[in-house]
């Protein structure tokens, strides 16, 4: 992904998504004259100081040997933690290993989590807290699944606390203080739900998004909320357009960046942290670590402490255990799902929830009619249903009332459901790690689950780097063709007898109709 110069990122943050100047923007005779106005940029004198000292030691906080704290982190799934930054090092401390001991003072938090069934946290957790209330900007890099919502979110209810304690009564109060970035409307709302989950003192919440009542969104940001939940393009309109003011946000979450950077997100994620104060902390989270999201931490994080559970290498959820079949054309696909769904019927009395993905909408609605026609119930989830039937849809695969649902990637991305327990890749992903994203839908927070991929002629382009992702995991036996089909093509493209493959334009038409 392109990162966008400090010039490029400060134009761009001056104009409005139609490319018409902002009402609010600067006028300045080159860059530089920008840079020194932004250092003497006033727009933040009124805020109070940032309170990051949260957490405050109790009977149960420990005293570890470095010894003991390295393999303390060996012990959570070979959590990885070190200072982001070499040249400005933060001091990173201990991992937490309760929720009492990182929310010790905090009774009404501690009655909300064990009222949700909560146990124990995960690895993520239990070093992402004790960063973020001990004031360290933090990058969080784990699997999907693996608990990072709750890592920044809880200690966002803290830092509320203690910010709004600031304020005197007869004070405005700063409205928002939190902010959460996400890459799609679904995620946004998931989170909103688990805010509302734990209705912890009363905060209020706002999802903002493309696709949702402009109005009503408006009309919610003059209310005052302490918590906006957004995906990027909507919230950058709002922004500029003097309606939602971020300068006085002093938490700030970039979360599931690297999907967001995918989506095309950075113009926008730019535009609003150039509106955000300059002093706020900062939690970004991500499943993968590509360059992209490399520079986006340099840029928005100061000596951060960087949380990784596993590997930096683009690898599956180890709980997920994988199948590759070879099947040519949308028939043999179609007979081989309703076969292994029949099969799931029958030996799970329906007890399952799963996935298919496609690369078409057409497909996607074809695919429904059949299982249909076959007397299977499914429902189909893509950018051409609207924003009401999507959630519909959503709600049923949620309750149960659906086992299977049917969907594009665009459509599923940011789909949270913890029981889905068959993934089936219908149409194999154009790249490997829309592959990894897909198959990460099941086995989520120690359950397993099972993949299903369908690999065609078409797909040996991909074979070797799905060998290399399946032979990671012991369970997982990656058949003998694979590896004769990533030898064939190896042999075809050092012969120099193929065509590059053409790149999938079809996404960016259903991110627009999808309102992203």
């Amino acid at each position: 992904v392109k990162m966008l110069s400090f010039e490029e990122a400060f134009r761009q943050s001056q104009l409005m998504s139609d490319g018409t100047p902002r009402k609010d923007a600067f006028t300045f005779p080159n860059v530089e004259a920008a840079v020194e106005a932004r250092k003497k940029d006033n727009r933040f004198d009124g805020c109070k100081e940032i309170q990051r000292q949260l957490f405050v030691p109790g009977p149960l906080t420990k005293k570890y040997t470095d010894e003991a704290v390295a393999k303390l982190r060996a012990s959570m799934k070979d959590l990885q933690v070190y200072p982001a930054d070499e040249e400005n090092p933060c001091v990173i401390p201990a991992p937490f290993v309760s929720f009492e001991e990182a929310f010790h003072n905090k009774p009404a938090l501690l009655a909300e989590i064990a009222r949700a069934g909560l146990k124990t946290p995960s690895p993520v957790q239990c070093q992402v807290w004790p960063t973020l209330l001990n004031g360290i900007d933090t990058v969080g890099v784990s699997q999907t699944g693996s608990g990072k919502t709750l890592a920044f979110l809880l200690p966002a209810f803290l830092h509320l606390d203690e910010q709004l304690k600031l304020y005197s009564p007869g004070e405005v109060q700063p409205c928002p203080s939190v902010l959460v970035l996400t890459p799609t409307r679904e995620l946004a709302q998931q989170i909103k739900r688990e805010v509302d989950k734990y209705s912890y003192n009363g905060y209020k919440s706002l999802c903002v998004y493309g696709g949702g009542s402009r109005r009503e969104q408006v009309n919610d940001c003059t209310q005052g909320v302490h918590i906006i939940i957004a995906t990027p393009g909507r919230l950058a309109d709002l922004a500029m357009e003097g309606i939602v003011r971020l300068g006085t946000v002093s938490y700030t979450v970039l979360d599931e960046a690297d999907r967001m950077l995918d989506m095309g997100f950075e113009p926008s994620i730019k535009k609003i942290m150039f509106d955000v104060r300059p002093d706020r902390l900062v939690c970004l989270t991500s499943a993968t670590w590509p360059e992209g999201v490399r520079a986006l931490a340099r840029r928005y994080t100061k000596s951060a402490a960087m949380c990784v559970v596993g590997s930096l290498d683009l690898t599956a959820c180890n709980t997920v255990t994988q199948y590759v079949e070879v099947l040519e054309g949308p028939p043999e696909k179609k007979q081989r799902l309703i076969e292994i769904v029949r099969y799931l019927n029958q030996a799970h009395q329906g007890n399952y929830k799963m996935i298919v993905f496609v690369s078409q909408k057409v497909m996607a609605d074809d695919l429904s009619s059949d299982l249909c026609i076959a007397g299977i119930n499914s429902q189909a989830m893509h950018g051409s249903r609207s924003q009401q039937d999507r959630e519909y849809v959503l709600k049923c695969f949620l309750m149960g009332e659906v086992r299977i649902l049917i969907a594009t990637d665009l459509a599923s991305r940011g789909i949270d459901v913890p029981d889905v327990t068959h993934v089936v890749n219908f149409d194999f992903p154009g790249e490997i790690e829309e592959y990894v994203h897909r198959i990460g839908r099941t086995g989520r927070a120690g359950r397993s689950g099972e993949a299903m991929s369908f690999m065609c002629r078409r797909d040996w382009d991909r074979a070797q780097k799905l060998i290399d992702i399946m032979s990671k995991n012991p369970t997982n036996e990656v058949p003998d063709w694979l590896y004769d089909m990533a030898r064939r093509y190896e042999e075809k493209k050092a012969s120099g007898q193929l065509r590059p493959r053409q790149p999938f334009r079809r996404e960016r038409r259903e991110e627009k109709q999808m309102g992203y």
